[in-house]
């Protein structure tokens, strides 16, 4: 445990340590504060209030609850956890006999969180949007959305949750089915009779996908195809565990598909489509030492052929092939290459060979097992669970196509994450900047929109929570809010949180499970923030859609030949990528295909960043597009050679040449001004940082009026100051999830997300101060001034109405005019303003709050 958790370990042990010597269990105070809300929830109820939010976290804190009584139970099985994982391993006896009380706190706090904003709505001090209650088994899919009652919706469930009313209500109804070769039980077809008459007896169900399994393969197919047909290495082999190239592989998997997918066809469980694989990685290659890095890849004599057979048609002529290889082949057959490939040779054009083709081969397999999906359920759409940390990275020996599998497939399927944290014995470079690692899942969904503007996106393992290494028991809940909220506006339509991984007993669902100890599972906080975040993004679901419609007026410019064969070239398109994030500019990608296939007119600027290795196809599309008119802002060592390092004469035509990173962004941002695209508001940061840390992006809404979200995903405070460019009256912003206007100048802590319209208008409070200038020259008493508690006016009677602003004109309390003192009690301590009025006058005194 490192010192920032041993701290917070300590405090959270004196809390509870305090709190038990009170003379009331933590466990009698949730049940004190459960019976509290549920009261309050009946007064609601009663005067009309919608109070969904409310019994989400009711029934969150009864969960939670039954998991403490578990914990307090299996301190012993729940000690190994914390040993399995790797930041809790010092104190796992001590963590996990604080556990059961942490839990039973963080219910406490997260029910006395929701009594106080439900008493808020109750007084009317804040209003909130309606919140759909969505019947999973009638949304629709429909293009780019899923549909509810005309309305857009976005859905979020949890890995390995257990189908229960309790679980199901308000934390997700994402339904579905798995299947996986065993279930093939003859080389003639035959699928397992128990697994035919379980889809025969299911019904239509809820919105879900099919997992579609490649293990646990059938011993007649072992048997019919050989011993080289398994591939076993239980140290490296994940997910697929046959030979692709085998010709078994087809008739194994076409006998999977077409034994059961027909009956799956048209059901609403199937509406998410079939997922064709689990995280597909096909990686063959060892390290400088010699170590294996072998995962999911088979490489058999049937691959080797179908490469030779490759280098042929890529090629033409051997001749060629030597020449480009330093070789001395006398045909294609006697083609020759060491496998697994060392990553010594990246950058040679034998590198570039093989890992284009292991590609195209991955890519063609996928394709055949989507032609038979489709053979078998014409409406069927198929995505794969695609790594987006393997694009973000260095090395493309994992051969993904990440472009090619994302255009086949009928929905963007991903795992993106959003680490807080990494392992105990490192530091990743993005932890010395930011509260959490937003790039690889802002820069994957823009990569991926680009490629398929038109298809939702659904993430079916989201790791925005936890991983293995992302752990922290202390986690702060507002982290879910902010990478839940960001991953929506970037286009995520759908999700499967990992992971729910307690049985209906509150038992771990695997033991020694180094990912388990500290996790959401033991966050009852965190897991509400993820399923109240959702309420909210389905509530303003047109404008969170409006967001991932948004047209991309920056291009950068992906070409694969570098990203193959630069270990570089990622880490430099992402520095790139991240000094235009903040600047609420949306960012997309183009690469030959999308230059070809797409409307230019969708975006300003192409930017092209170190990308030295082009094919001749890149050069292409890119002077088509120039030739036309295009903007490119290039740097000089861009385009330079082709895919083996030969030297082209690369553009030609009209472009921008800078260099460095800040000179091309400024060179963009200049272009995007001059074609009109500029973002209509403006938003000034400050920090004690000296670089931006608020992302925010603004669209217009269906009155008009500018919607504007903002996410701090910086590690310090940042004060924000909005504004309407050309606004005539003034600018005056609502917060859109409280219903109240507030100040133009907001102080954003980390993970803090805004969410605001910015209205062309003078504020009420701008008004006050206009029109009662005088008033201020003769002020009545107001007293105790400073003061903590309540405040009195002097000859205030019942028909004095005060209100209370703070000093950015956004109204604090209720009006009231009861003659009686003013509550100030939730004020926050500062400086506000006093606005008195009776029959005569209004007067504004200016008062503290200590």
């Amino acid at each position: 445990m490192n010192n920032d958790f041993r701290v917070q370990f300590l405090i959270t042990a004196f809390i509870l340590f305090c709190t038990t010597l009170n003379g009331q269990s933590l466990q009698d105070l949730a049940e004190q504060k459960l019976t509290e809300l549920n009261t309050l929830i009946s007064t609601a109820e009663a005067a009309g209030v919608d109070a969904i939010k409310e019994r989400l976290t009711v029934r969150t804190a009864e969960i939670y609850l039954d998991f403490a009584v578990w914990d307090e139970n299996n301190i012993e099985a729940n000690t190994k956890q914390f040993e399995a994982g790797f930041h809790y391993r010092d104190e796992a006896a001590a963590t996990a006999k604080l556990l059961p009380d942490f839990e039973r706190q963080d219910v406490i706090t997260m029910l006395e969180e929701a009594i106080l904003e439900l008493t808020q709505v109750i007084n009317m001090e804040i209003t909130r949007a309606t919140i759909p209650q969505v019947d999973w088994a009638s949304v629709s899919h429909d293009g780019d959305q899923l549909t509810f009652e005309g309305r857009p919706v976005f859905l979020t469930d949890w890995s390995w949750k257990p189908e229960t009313a309790q679980l199901q209500a308000y934390h997700g109804q994402l339904d579905g089915v798995f299947i996986t070769p065993s279930y093939v039980t003859s080389e003639a077809g035959t699928i397992n009779s128990s697994q035919s008459s379980n889809l025969s007896e299911k019904s239509s169900g809820t919105m879900g996908f099919i997992f579609i399994n490649h293990r646990n393969i059938p011993d007649w197919a072992k048997t019919k195809y050989g011993a080289g047909f398994e591939i076993k290495d239980p140290s490296n082999v994940r997910y697929t565990e046959y030979d692709i190239d085998h010709p078994g592989s087809r008739e194994l998997i076409g006998a999977l598909i077409g034994g059961m997918i027909p009956q799956m066809a048209g059901k609403q469980y199937s509406n998410l489509g079939y997922m064709m694989c689990n995280e597909p990685h096909f990686i063959n290659t060892k390290k400088e030492n010699g170590d294996l890095s072998w995962a999911s890849s088979g490489v058999s004599e049937y691959t080797i052929d179908s490469f030779r057979y490759w280098l042929a048609k890529k090629h033409e002529v051997i001749a060629d092939l030597n020449t480009i290889w330093g070789a001395d082949f006398g045909t294609f057959d006697e083609v020759s290459i060491d496998i697994p490939i060392s990553v010594t040779l990246q950058g040679t054009p034998k590198w570039y060979d093989w890992m284009s083709f292991n590609m195209d081969r991955v890519t063609n397999w996928y394709q055949y097992m989507k032609d038979t999906i489709k053979n078998s359920d014409p409406t069927a759409k198929v995505h794969l669970k695609l790594i987006p940390g393997q694009w973000t990275s260095g090395l493309r020996t994992h051969g993904l196509d990440f472009e090619a599998l994302t255009r086949m497939s009928d929905i963007i399927g991903n795992d993106t994450g959003a680490e807080h944290r990494s392992f105990p014995w490192k530091t990743d470079p993005w932890e010395e900047h930011y509260i959490f690692e937003w790039q690889e899942m802002a820069m994957a969904h823009d990569f991926f929109k680009s490629i398929s503007p038109e298809k939702i996106m659904f993430n079916t393992e989201s790791h925005f929570l936890s991983t293995k290494a992302s752990i922290n028991l202390y986690l702060n809940p507002l982290h879910a809010r902010a990478t839940y909220w960001l991953a929506h506006t970037q286009g995520m339509s759908a999700s499967q949180t990992w992971y729910w991984s307690r049985r209906e007993d509150g038992s771990a669902r695997n033991q020694n499970d180094q990912g388990y100890a500290g996790s959401n599972n033991h966050q009852p906080r965190v897991v509400n923030q993820v399923h109240s975040t959702l309420m909210d993004l389905n509530a303003h679901s047109e404008e969170i859609v409006a967001f991932q419609r948004q047209r991309k007026p920056i291009r950068l410019f992906y070409s694969k030949a570098s990203s193959i064969n630069k270990i570089s070239h990622m880490e430099e398109l992402t520095k790139l990528y991240e000094s235009l994030y903040f600047d609420g500019i949306p960012l997309g990608f183009v690469t030959k295909d999308i230059l070809l296939e797409q409307d230019a007119s969708n975006w300003d600027v192409v930017l092209v960043y170190q990308t030295q290795f082009v094919t001749k196809e890149d050069v292409e599309a890119l002077q088509a597009y120039i030739n036309a008119g295009g903007r490119v802002i290039i740097d000089d060592v861009s385009f330079a050679s082709d895919e083996y390092g030969q030297s082209i004469s690369g553009l030609t035509g009209s472009m921008t040449t800078v260099n460095g990173i800040d000179n091309i962004r400024s060179a963009a941002l200049t272009v995007v001004e001059a074609a009109g695209q500029s973002p209509a508001v403006t938003v000034t940061e400050q920090s004690a940082e000296d670089f931006p840390i608020c992302t925010w992006k603004s669209i217009e809404n269906i009155s008009g009026n500018q919607v504007l979200s903002i996410v701090n995903v910086g590690k310090v405070d940042a004060k924000v100051s909005l504004s309407l460019n050309g606004a005539t009256l003034g600018t005056t912003t609502k917060d859109l999830l409280k219903g109240i206007d507030i100040s133009n100048e907001q102080v954003l802590s980390p993970y803090e997300v805004l969410f605001v319209e910015l209205r062309d208008e003078k504020s009420q409070f701008v008004e006050i101060l206009e029109t009662n200038e005088k008033a201020l020259e003769t002020q009545p008493i107001l007293y105790p001034n400073p003061s903590s508690d309540s405040i009195l006016i002097q000859g205030m009677d019942k028909r004095t109405v005060v209100r209370i602003y703070n000093l950015g004109g956004v109204e604090q309390i209720v009006p009231q005019s009861n003659g009686e003192s003013i509550s100030i009690k939730h004020l926050a301590n500062g400086v506000y303003l006093a606005s008195v009025s009776d029959d005569n006058q209004v007067t504004v005194i200016k008062f503290v709050k200590m």
